[in-house]
């Protein structure tokens, strides 16, 4: 008799059998396996005959072999089953629920984010299918862990290598790309997408996916404030990005609580489940190591050993054994002969025993000097509508003429340099300078200043908001006309601001950098902390 399926639900079995001379199959009823044992002695019994079936020894035996094979079928559907449900893509394509989804997400918010990403193109698109990446490690992660048991801490880094391979490679993206006229759509992603590594926090993964999201919010309204009255596919991919990780919050609080579920069945998870296999043309891993060596055998002299090296390895654990009695057979020393005692025996230079010295070279090695820091040449151009101020050093008269009101202007990595903008255009980004100077006109956006050391900012017109984030050292030169102009500040110290009074000096007032915090009963409030000395 052949077997052609069987399955296993709640204790019963069902079963479709062949017959050797039939053509067609005969389905049977579901039956339990003490059942099933008396449906097979009948199949036998029809087929070789009442008499042949209850002599003969070998058709027993295969009777028992088939029941053996049932047995093994039905433990591993059992092993199988658990909370998290069937492993991952097994040969008919069963995933747990939590994988199916997952895997709703990525075809739902995570696709449509591509796909808008494709619109835009260029660097969007590169990194939003770095991003893809990311989303397809995690999954086989996730598939492992719906099928196996929580392993030891040192198995679950690797298992996230993988992934953290992946991530560090979207981060250096933006950080390769930041005159890139889309940066803000690279760091909103490069800010949030640490978050897709809460399969390590426990026991809180869904706060940290929230505060990654924030991460991205700085960024994401910059994106919609320069596309809303432009170009509505950029207004699209915030709200598809967004949506992304608001999806994955409810994700996680259904299936993933406080933290990555394991299956509470099934093998524990190895380290060998973290490295796919290897694409066409790559080397494959290299093999596991071989056996340890043998024990060492105490017992007899070793090959390479003398003759006698028995009986004198037996002396010395014989003379261990002693006890306190060994230190009978050792030499008494006397107070004259003490050099503690006697400070005249320290300079007779008495021969000391010592151990080897350790191997030195003939001749020292020089210290290795320090790799010379790369030089950039210096950038000063208008690269479609936006000016680019690159790696200037020491340049204390660069000029911007013939600007346009959509134009930007963004200075990077400039040093002890002085830039002047006239005329009127959209926005001012100066990043990562030290001891730079920039004077301008006129601009209808925002002025910002990020990590930079130092810097003066003199407003010969108007500007409506000046933004200062993680800087140490701005002065602001405000004219009567921009006196109305926003500060915002953050992580960033030493700021001072300077209005011009009637006769064309100026007042300097601080920025506070200190504050206090109360409860009134209802609400906190916070107030700036006058600075007393």
């Amino acid at each position: 008799m052949d077997m052609i399926r069987r399955t296993y639900d709640n204790g019963y079995i069902s079963v479709i059998t062949k017959k050797d001379d039939a053509s067609a199959a005969v389905a049977l009823t579901v039956v339990t396996v003490p059942d099933l044992v008396l449906l097979l002695l009948r199949s036998f019994t029809d087929t070789h005959g009442p008499n042949h079936c209850s002599t003969s020894l070998a058709v027993m035996a295969e009777l028992a072999g088939l029941v053996q094979r049932l047995e093994v079928a039905v433990s591993r559907l059992e092993t199988m089953s658990g909370p998290g449900g069937p492993g991952g893509d097994s040969a008919g394509g069963v995933v747990s629920e939590y994988v199916e989804a997952f895997d709703e997400i990525v075809k739902g918010a995570v696709a449509r984010y591509l796909s808008i990403s494709q619109k835009i193109g260029g660097d969007v698109q590169k990194h939003a299918e770095m991003v893809m990446q990311v989303f397809s490690s995690q999954r086989q992660l996730l598939v492992t862990a719906s099928s196996s048991q929580k392993p030891s801490d040192a198995v679950i880094t690797t298992l996230l290598q993988p992934m953290s391979k992946v991530l560090h490679q979207v981060q250096a993206f933006r950080e390769t790309n930041r005159t890139s006229p889309l940066f803000n759509h690279l760091s909103a992603v490069s800010e949030s997408v640490p978050a897709l590594g809460w399969v390590a926090m426990a026991p809180k993964p869904c706060p940290y996916v929230k505060e990654m999201q924030d991460a991205a919010t700085f960024y994401t309204n910059r994106v919609l404030k320069e596309y809303k009255d432009k170009d509505m596919t950029h207004v699209d991919w915030v709200k598809a990005y967004i949506a992304i990780w608001t999806e994955l919050q409810n994700y996680i609080k259904k299936y993933h609580t406080t933290g990555l579920t394991w299956s509470k069945s099934g093998p524990v998870a190895s380290a060998t489940a973290a490295a796919p296999a290897p694409a066409g043309g790559c080397c494959p891993p290299p093999p596991p190591p071989g056996p340890p060596p043998p024990p060492m055998d105490l017992s007899g002299p070793s090959d390479g050993g003398s003759a006698d090296s028995g009986p004198s390895r037996n002396a010395l654990f014989a003379s261990l054994n002693k006890g306190a009695d060994i230190t009978k057979g050792l030499k008494h020393v006397s107070d004259n002969e003490k050099t503690h005692k006697n400070p005249g025996l320290r300079g007779q230079g008495a021969i000391v025993r010592t151990g080897p010295k350790p191997a030195a070279s003939s001749s020292p090695k020089p210290a290795a000097s320090p790799a010379p820091a790369k030089t950039l040449p210096p950038v000063l151009e208008l690269e479609g509508k936006k000016w680019k101020v690159e790696n200037q050093e020491g340049a204390q008269n660069l000029v911007i003429n013939d600007t346009e009101l959509k134009q930007v202007v963004y200075a990077f990595k400039c040093n002890k340099s002085t830039l002047q903008v006239k005329g009127k255009i959209n926005s001012i980004t100066v990043d990562n300078c030290k001891k730079m100077g920039l004077v301008f006109d006129d601009v209808v956006g925002v002025v910002e200043i990020i990590n930079c050391k130092d810097v003066k900012i003199q407003v010969m017109g108007k500007v409506p908001i000046i933004s200062i984030n993680k800087t140490d050292g701005c002065h602001i030169y405000l004219s009567k006309d921009s006196l109305n102009c926003e500060i915002v500040s953050a992580k960033s110290s030493e700021m001072n601001i300077l209005i011009v009074k009637e006769d064309g000096d100026y007042t300097e007032f601080a920025v506070p950098e200190q504050f206090k915090t109360v409860w009134d009963g209802t609400k906190l409030v916070t107030t700036a902390s006058e600075i007393t000395g």
